[in-house]
């Protein structure tokens, strides 16, 4: 079992909430717990934006609670009509789930029988569902602070790594089809999570205006990064459904299509170790002259030899072609905003480690 930090930041609040809860002397600190777990947040700014939005849904379903019993009672069909109009109110606000949820345990916690004046009864309750809700965005805020432009980089370099090498083997024809079948499933969702990991990045505010322009510049070169991972899997995946046909090419344009592959493989290995900060900048003029792809050429004479082949299937290679030219076009627009961000921002690193 993996403890996540958002597993380990639940557990802490629901703590804090508890014990404050009965430090205090409120009637149900239960209902404070059970507001961190519908409160607690992938991110800061998704914690800011829930308690304020909890606090709102919170709101709505205590007064539609407090109105419902001096004017109907605390029938059990009353309660049920209540929760109708809360779920109905919160949804034409556009809240989310979980606040509609906690909205919805706030009615009936508040709805509940008791002996007790109303008021102060419904009143406890309410804050100690407020208490949660606080108790979870500052653990949120203080404890374990997500680092999500690590976390992204690092995935976006594992992936990207993981379709390099695959890329390497695949086009010598040296891959195990069942393997690389497995292979490109799971870096299928690793890319969904790189997606994720990128909004949840972008989500992310700083307050400084020099800080806002490094992100800015941040989050474009991060776009791209992971445009041109996605078209470098792309190319595997095209590879990967023509490896039973890749014998109809004729072996030199075999050769050449390896060796123009392996100088995009190579390109992007390199940008991805500039990031790193693993390569001098004196050395980066001199490592971009060695080998320098030219896909249009390599395309060009793909189109010579469907011109020239009688083959009906030839056409199953445009695709590849296709992805090749566009590869190399997100290789070279990468490569143009890593220099210009490096240009700006000489002394700002990316995170690209945990330490």
């Amino acid at each position: 079992m993996k403890l996540g930090a958002r597993m380990m930041k639940t557990g802490l609040a629901v703590g804090i909430a508890l014990y404050i809860g009965h430090l205090i002397g409120f009637v149900s600190p239960l209902l404070a717990a059970i507001a961190v777990v519908f409160s607690i947040q992938p991110s800061i700014y998704r914690s800011y934006q829930s308690i304020i939005e909890q606090v709102q849904g919170n709101s709505i379903g205590a007064v539609i609670a407090i109105i419902a019993v001096f004017t109907l009672g605390n029938d059990p069909f009353i309660v049920g009509f209540a929760i109708i109009l809360v779920i109905g109110l919160t949804t034409t606000l556009k809240m989310n789930e979980n606040t509609i949820a906690l909205a919805v345990v706030a009615v009936i916690a508040l709805m509940d029988s008791t002996d007790q004046t109303f008021l102060h009864f419904a009143g406890s309750r309410f804050t100690s569902m407020l208490l949660g809700i606080l108790a979870a965005f500052i653990v949120n805020l203080v404890f374990l602070p997500p680092r999500y432009e690590t976390r992204l980089f690092l995935k976006i370099d594992q992936a990207t790594n993981d379709i390099l090498q695959w890329l390497r083997v695949t086009t010598r024809n040296l891959s195990d089809e069942p393997a690389l079948k497995y292979e490109i499933i799971r870096i299928q969702d690793d890319m969904r999570w790189v997606d994720h990991t990128y909004l949840l990045y972008s989500e992310e505010r700083t307050y400084f205006r020099g800080s806002r322009f490094s992100k800015g510049r941040k989050l474009v070169l991060f776009r791209q990064l992971i445009t041109t991972t996605k078209k470098s899997f792309d190319v595997l995946k095209a590879f990967y459904r023509l490896e039973h046909k890749i014998e109809q090419i004729p072996d030199d344009f075999q050769d050449a299509v390896v060796q123009e592959l392996d100088k995009l493989i190579n390109a992007h290995e390199k940008l991805i170790l500039s990031l790193k900060g693993r390569i001098k900048n004196t050395h980066k003029q001199s490592l971009r002259r060695i080998e320098e792809p030219n896909i249009p050429l390599l395309v060009e004479r793909l189109m010579n030899v469907y011109e020239e082949g009688n083959n009906p299937d030839k056409l199953v290679f445009l695709p590849l072609a296709s992805q090749l030219m566009e590869y190399h076009y997100q290789l070279e627009r990468l490569k143009k905003l890593l220099k210009s961000y490096q240009t700006h921002h000489n002394e700002e690193f990316i995170q690209t480690s945990d330490k």
